[in-house]
């Protein structure tokens, strides 16, 4: 702002900013505003003016009334407060008393509890686990600990346990489903595909009509985990030989995984069992390879008691009286070999008849 004189001796005023006001507005007129002008504000809108409003700032108010803040208030605040948590404290009591001693929730008798899901387990089987519950408030009965109770029973495989006002439970199971006889003991339990032992009378069994291969090498003994892979393997090998459709499972009695890199399977044949060597792969080829061969096997060697069926391009036949395992060494030709061999030299059929005394005999076949 800039100051000047003038001939009279009058000081004048210059607004060099461009701030200036109008002059006062006669009467009857509206007063306009006042314009302020900034030239860094007036450079960045292009030269255009505008008017600048006024900020508000809040009032912030505490959350307490201003009466609590004075020197009596405080006291009479913290009374009500107390008082206030007092109250609620006798009501959550009240209500808890009147939860736990009324007889409205009381469970009367067995028949206020209900079981669904079981179809293996008698309703006597699952109460059993809540025979300390008859006559207790509902409110006072441990579900947790009920529910890791019946699923410590073997046929259980998970609960859920659950009250229904004003005065029952409910019980809801999934049992374990039988996939395969085990031979335990000397005697034939279930196992599920977890490898857990699941006990039935044999009138029972009989009841239900199952029809499964027994499985050996699952033992009670053993780590649930080592169960587990076994009768992973077990289902493996039954999914492959029935992969067909054929059912090919139906005609093994017996299955034996104590081996796992080996399983091995009985079949009925001609009054007497023919164990085969499996392997760990390929258990439908090698079924397909016993089928098409055990006729001719059998008409050469009426005493044949196993066939390793675990090699590529030979078997190995055993007769009755070797040793368990079959040896590993002393392969002879095939069947087709042995023929042709006879043809060209027949001294050496002498010895192939005394050959076929031996305890063990190794038979070797071309793939075809």
């Amino acid at each position: 702002m800039a100051k000047r004189t003038n001939s009279g001796g009058a000081a004048l005023v210059d607004d060099a900013e461009g701030d200036f006001y109008r002059p006062a507005a006669q009467s009857g007129e509206a007063r306009p505003a006042r314009i302020v002008r900034a030239a860094s504000d007036a450079e960045a809108d292009g030269g255009e003016p505008f008017l600048r409003a006024r900020r508000r700032v809040p009032v912030r108010r505490g959350v307490l009334p201003p009466w609590a803040k004075t020197r009596w208030g405080r006291p009479v605040f913290a009374g009500i407060v107390l008082m206030g948590l007092g109250a609620v404290a006798v009501g959550v009591l009240a209500t808890r008393n009147f939860l736990a001693h009324d007889t409205r929730f009381r469970i009367h008798s067995a028949d206020s509890i209900q079981v669904l899901g079981n179809s293996q387990l008698s309703r006597a089987d699952l109460l059993s686990v809540f025979g300390a519950d008859i006559g207790r408030n509902i409110f006072l009965v441990p579900l947790a600990r009920r529910r890791r109770e019946l699923e410590q029973i073997p046929w259980v495989e998970n609960a859920t346990v659950m009250r229904l006002l004003p005065n029952q439970i409910r019980i809801a199971v999934t049992e374990r489903k039988p996939i395969a006889f085990v031979q335990v003991n000397g005697g034939i339990e279930l196992a599920d595909a977890a490898g857990v032992i699941l006990e039935m009378s044999p009138q029972d069994m009989a009841a239900k009509h199952y029809s499964f291969p027994v499985v050996i090498g699952i033992s009670p003994n053993d780590p649930l985990t080592v169960r587990a892979v076994r009768m992973h393997l077990y289902q493996k090998f039954i999914g492959d030989l029935d992969s067909s459709g054929e059912a090919i499972s139906s005609q093994l009695s017996e299955i034996d995984l104590s081996d796992p890199e080996d399983v091995r399977a009985t079949v009925p044949a001609n009054g007497s069992d023919l164990l085969l060597y499996f392997g760990q792969e390929d258990f439908l080829s090698r079924w397909r390879n016993y089928q098409a061969h055990i006729a001719q096997w059998r008409q050469q060697y009426p005493q044949l008691a196993s066939v390793d069926l675990r090699y590529d391009r030979e078997v190995v036949l055993k007769m009755a009286g070797a040793a368990q395992a079959p040896p590993a060494g002393q392969r002879v030709a095939s069947p087709e070999q042995a023929q042709h061999s006879a043809a060209r030299r027949a001294p050496a059929a002498k010895r192939t008849a005394q050959s076929r005394t031996r305890a063990s005999l190794h038979v070797r076949r071309r793939s075809q």
